[in-house]
């Protein structure tokens, strides 16, 4: 008999979860569309549940023109008024409208939104014993909200910042004996 895997808390009480965890959370993520979409969907996020942004993906993708920075950045208002429309996402104006000048300002960021995110990277974060040791803001999180913020970025506080960052990699927080952090760090 096969020994179960030990994973990070948060990620067993959904199979979504178990496969977010196991497959994507805490792997590198790289090119400005890819990271584009992570940081708009962390905005998506912010006072739901995580669980409820991962079971609209799909339907993020499509409403978003696959996250492509440049087809977002071209939206107008009667896109906005679509996305208001549209069940599969979240339909909130704010957060609506701040994806598409988000995506107006990355395509504005020299070496582009990946190149700059990716300066925040903090490799050596000792691995944390227990879901309390992970903070929810960081140094680093608020020094990555201000660059982005200065970018003309919106709904990029420190929280969603330190959220995203973990879950493009720049910080490992998988728990100590987790088994993707294992994996990761051998």
């Amino acid at each position: 008999m096969q020994p179960e895997l030990v994973r990070c808390g948060w990620s067993t009480s959904a199979p979504d979860y178990i496969r977010y965890h196991d497959e994507e959370w805490g792997r590198p993520v790289h090119g400005d569309d890819l990271v584009y979409e992570r940081l708009t969907l962390e905005a998506f996020q912010s006072g739901l549940s995580w669980l409820t942004i991962l079971r609209k993906r799909e339907n993020f993708r499509d409403a978003f023109a696959g996250f492509s920075i440049e087809a977002v950045a071209a939206f107008g208002e009667a896109d906005v008024e679509r996305l208001l429309a549209d069940a599969g996402i979240i339909r909130n104006r704010a957060k609506i409208e701040a994806a598409i000048a988000n995506a107006r300002a990355a395509a504005g960021i020299p070496g582009g939104v990946s190149g700059l995110v990716w300066r925040f990277a903090d490799p050596s974060a000792p691995a944390p014993k227990t879901g309390a040791d992970v903070p929810a803001i960081t140094p680093g999180s608020k020094a990555l909200a201000k660059e982005l913020k200065r970018h003309g970025l919106r709904f990029v506080g420190p929280t969603t910042a330190y959220a995203l960052m973990q879950a493009i990699g720049l910080v490992n927080d998988h728990l100590a004996g987790c088994w993707v952090r294992e994996h990761m760090t051998a």
